[in-house]
């Protein structure tokens, strides 16, 4: 079994889409371990502010197909086919890592959004702080604290999950 890292934003009606997007997941993948909720503003183009985070799951599916699964969810959930890159989201799921594999296709891994994003950088160090990147050899942890958090504005939100809500 591989242990992958999924990284979820929306900001489309984004508790709604981000509560069923993990329901999705959790029905592809089995139990799920999430960060905190984040809110960010839009980067790469001016749109309203989205809310992010961070889940980890097991799976035996390949790296292709764990994406190809992703692509369904997204679609399922209201995401347009062909959307531009920086634009509106009501889901967006990105494969973070895939154990600690480093390659090109099907996809980048580890995702460059890792080191790039306060979106993505501080949910993945909450979840997995001592975890080491596959090509920058620091843990999460320490990538966040060396990070420039002036560069995203970004901040953690409260979110309660509906009851009987398990993941």
């Amino acid at each position: 079994m591989a242990r992958i890292y999924i990284s979820l934003g929306s900001n489309i009606e984004p508790k709604k889409h981000l509560q069923a997007g993990l329901q999705s997941l959790r029905a592809c993948f089995g139990p799920l371990n999430l960060s905190s909720m984040y809110e960010s503003e839009a980067v790469g183009f001016s749109g309203t502010n989205f809310l992010n985070m961070v889940a980890s799951a097991e799976t035996d599916l390949n790296i292709a197909t764990v994406v190809a699964q992703f692509k369904q969810i997204e679609q399922n959930h209201g995401r347009l086919i062909g959307a531009k890159k920086f634009s509106p989201r009501t889901l967006d799921l990105d494969l973070l890592l895939y154990d600690d594999i480093v390659c090109q296709t099907p996809v980048v891994l580890p995702r460059d959004e890792i080191v790039n994003n306060a979106f993505v950088l501080w949910p993945l160090a909450e979840l997995v702080p001592a975890l080491k990147h596959p090509l920058a050899g620091k843990s999460y942890a320490s990538l966040w604290q060396e990070y420039d958090k002036n560069s995203q504005r970004l901040w953690p939100v409260a979110f309660e999950w509906p009851q009987g809500l398990t993941f």
